[in-house]
């Protein structure tokens, strides 16, 4: 078994990174979080407002989600960082015991175009809620997601937009690495605020035992269940049974004494030499991790892949790598393939809604009245509950109800087509081959185009 570089001790309060297996430039590994351990390459479903739209935790928890995602801008507007502090942070405001990431909040509050100014401090930004005035910094963005308590959280950076001009990325890039500093200095000064090392939860006590009690909270087996059963009765304790009976050892309870994780960003536009400078800035800087972002922001796919894979070659190769906001079922294995760890898309519940849905025999727009009287299962090839249960037929019919079971079902489906492509991922590293098994499905022509 390959493992990474020791961590400094600096590091060693956040997250560790161990590498199992290679296969040319993939790999799998393990990341321990404060919340979980972590089988990587991994791909992240994007939870923007502590809710996977459509999808209850427990479901998410079925489909074999590791790590989710929440979005800083938005919960910072609604409910407010208070709150979710309050309610021991977002693990326990949404009552969710694994891995949580929080973007910086940086790629909506620049999304805003004219709702925004930005200067050296920060960005001052209107609501789209309300129209009210705002104001991001490094700072402020790493109090907010302090606040929130994710496990991995991320540097405040600025996202240059496509297309750029050289100079113009450059001083993006430039802001990007001067406003890293400044999250990295906040962060070191106020990280042990996380609401995890506080007394102030809510229901959440199952999350913040020392590590040393894991095994006697029932977490990986009937086993210690039945061992905890037959101590003494207590409420608390059954209570604690029942919410994690059956669970898998993906979600640990909280590690008191460790802190969050902040990984850096590299940023750039696509010019290779700009992100080869914005890496080795970001790695002096030191972070435990480090993301790849600005991507899928118009440019052609064929470029996004030429950055990613000229950036990697400047990331060190004992730290997970994560790339940000990418990308179709394909991509994220060829991506996995180049030696990416960490993925996150919207894709796979944003065209849920729309009908768009994601099988092993490509793509099917179930709106289409083709499907209509289809008995057939969505996706032969698919174990999950929809394609075990459903008929196209029925799927097309609620679709075409506007029925919101359509979006519902249509969004268990794609994160399960998404979760089950990297579990197949992370088979074929560890058995050392390239994984391509979707290859001659995704380049498959569509018919009629021969």
């Amino acid at each position: 078994m390959l493992e990474s570089a020791p961590l400094l001790q600096s590091e060693r309060m956040s997250i560790s990174f161990h590498i199992d297996a290679t296969s040319g430039k993939a790999r799998t590994g393990r990341l321990l979080t404060p919340h979980a351990e972590i089988e990587t390459p991994v791909f992240m479903p994007v939870g923007t407002v502590a809710s996977v739209k459509g999808v209850p935790q427990d479901t998410l928890e079925e489909l074999g989600a590791q790590i989710i995602l929440g979005n800083t801008y938005h919960l910072y507007l609604r409910p407010g960082v208070l709150i979710v502090r309050q309610m021991g942070g977002l693990h326990g405001f949404m009552a969710w015991p694994r891995a949580i990431l929080t973007d910086s909040g940086g790629f909506q509050v620049f999304s805003l175009n004219e709702l925004r100014k930005i200067n050296e401090e920060g960005v001052t930004f209107r609501s789209h809620l309300d129209g009210s005035s705002h104001f991001f910094s490094p700072e402020s963005a790493m109090e907010a997601q302090i606040g929130l308590g994710a496990d991995i959280i991320m540097a405040f950076d600025e996202c240059t937009e496509y297309p750029a001009d050289g100079s113009r990325a450059r001083a993006s890039m430039e802001m990007t690495a001067r406003w890293a500093a400044r999250s990295r200095k906040y962060f070191d000064e106020h990280k042990h605020e996380v609401p995890w090392r506080s007394n102030a939860h809510v229901g959440t006590d199952a999350f913040v035992q020392p590590v040393d009690q894991i095994s006697s909270l029932g977490l990986f087996g009937d086993s210690a269940l039945e061992a905890r059963r037959a101590k003494a009765g207590n409420p608390k304790e059954e209570a604690t049974e029942l919410r994690f009976a059956g669970r898998t050892n993906a979600s640990v309870p909280t590690r008191s004494e460790q802190t969050q994780a902040l990984f850096g960003i590299v940023q750039g536009g696509m010019d290779r030499e700009l992100r080869r400078e914005s890496a080795e800035r970001t790695i002096e800087i030191g972070f435990p991790g480090y993301a790849i972002g600005g991507l899928s922001v118009g440019e052609p796919r064929e470029l996004t892949r030429e950055i990613v894979e000229s950036t990697l070659e400047h990331l060190p190769a004992d730290k997970p790598r994560y790339l940000m906001g990418v990308g179709t079922p394909e991509e994220i294995v060829e991506y996995a393939n180049l030696g990416v760890d960490m993925m996150d898309c919207v894709l796979p519940t944003r065209a849920a809604r729309h009908g768009l849905l994601f099988t092993s025999e490509g793509k099917v727009s179930i709106k289409q009245a083709r499907y209509a009287q289809d008995p057939a299962p969505l996706d032969p090839n698919c174990a999950c509950r929809v394609c075990q249960r459903y008929s196209r037929a029925y799927l097309r019919h609620l679709y075409a109800s506007n029925e919101v079971l359509a979006q519902v079902l249509n969004t268990i489906h794609n994160l399960s087509f998404y979760l089950d492509t990297m579990r197949r991922v992370r088979h074929s590293i560890s058995l050392g081959e390239e994984s391509r098994f979707l290859s001659s499905v995704w380049s498959r022509p569509k018919p009629g185009t021969q």
